[in-house]
């Protein structure tokens, strides 16, 4: 029976998987990631693989879903926010390390590419995999198939500007990536904490604002009403442009109930359709989503 294995190479942890042929979960662990220290991070990997092949009694083929992504120049990782990857050649030691071939993408693709393949998007031919967290980020799956792009930055969706700041949208946000304005300094959890702070005053989290939103404070109601137009309008971008059959939501704040009611509403004047087909979902397989689909990265 064919073994895959699946490593969520994460900034705090690093978990492993072993999934059956139909996907079923044999084994699954997770450790600490070693902070800074590349070498003990490739010696974590490699021990994780190794538990779970003794366990199972199986040797498996490895899928790693890391931050960032390999550069198509010098096969290096790129864009991480784990910067001790930076600049590393990770593919090429896990291989040596490991004595097969390691398949590696980024993790937002690997959390779209298991909700398209077994979780809240199976069977739809074209899915985008959306997580709203401490970043924001995207993958697209096509048919089956996670797509990197020419340039390894596909779905890169949280590092694009925000469609028509007005009003209460600006000024414009720095973002750490030396751009402002972007997608992330909006959606992600700090970007409506930030928000929130800045419109009404309050310091408030994420879960903080939903609770009160609930309860009718209007402050509370006002920034996650201001989330939710934001929202829409960078979806109906991306559907415009890719015309997804589901976008999936993944991340802490993908559990805000009342988002896949609204915004869908919110987003048809911004598409260039007269009928909008696609489906706003929850990912289903939650903070799995992501070390799963890195053992997806090798088809049946």
């Amino acid at each position: 029976m064919q073994l895959r294995i699946g490593i969520d190479l994460g900034g705090t942890k690093i978990e492993v998987i072993a999934l059956g042929a139909a996907g079923q979960e044999l084994a699954r662990h997770r450790v600490p990631t070693p902070q800074g220290d590349y070498a003990a991070t490739l010696a974590a990997v490699v021990g994780l693989v190794e538990r779970v092949e003794r366990e199972t009694g199986r040797r498996g083929t490895v899928g790693v879903g890391t931050p960032g992504a390999l550069s198509r120049v010098s096969g290096l990782i790129k864009n991480a926010n784990s910067t001790c990857l930076i600049g590393e050649p990770l593919k090429d030691d896990l291989q040596a390390l490991l004595g097969r071939e390691v398949r590696v993408a980024n993790d937002a693709n690997c959390f779209a590419l298991s909700e398209a393949v077994d979780g809240a998007g199976q069977g739809a031919p074209v899915v985008f995999g959306v997580i709203l967290g401490t970043g924001v980020g995207a993958g697209i799956v096509v048919n089956g198939r996670a797509l990197d792009g020419a340039n390894g930055i596909a779905g890169e969706w949280g590092h694009n500007p925000l469609p028509l700041p007005a009003g209460d949208d600006l000024p414009l946000p720095a973002c750490y990536c030396g751009r402002a304005g972007c997608i992330e300094t909006y959606l992600s959890g700090p970007g409506l904490a930030m928000d929130h702070a800045r419109c009404s005053g309050e310091l408030a989290r994420p879960e903080g604002i939903v609770a009160g939103a609930a309860e009718g404070d209007p402050a509370c109601e006002a920034s996650l009403a201001r989330y939710e137009h934001r929202l829409a309008r960078a979806l109906a971008g991306v559907i415009n442009i890719l015309d997804p059959d589901v976008i999936v939501l993944g991340g802490g704040l993908s559990n805000i109930e009342r988002l896949y009611q609204r915004v869908p509403r919110l987003w048809c004047p911004h598409v260039f359709s007269d009928h909008v087909a696609t489906r706003l979902v929850r990912a289903r397989h939650g903070d799995s989503s992501g070390v799963r689909g890195a053992a997806w990265l090798w088809p049946a």
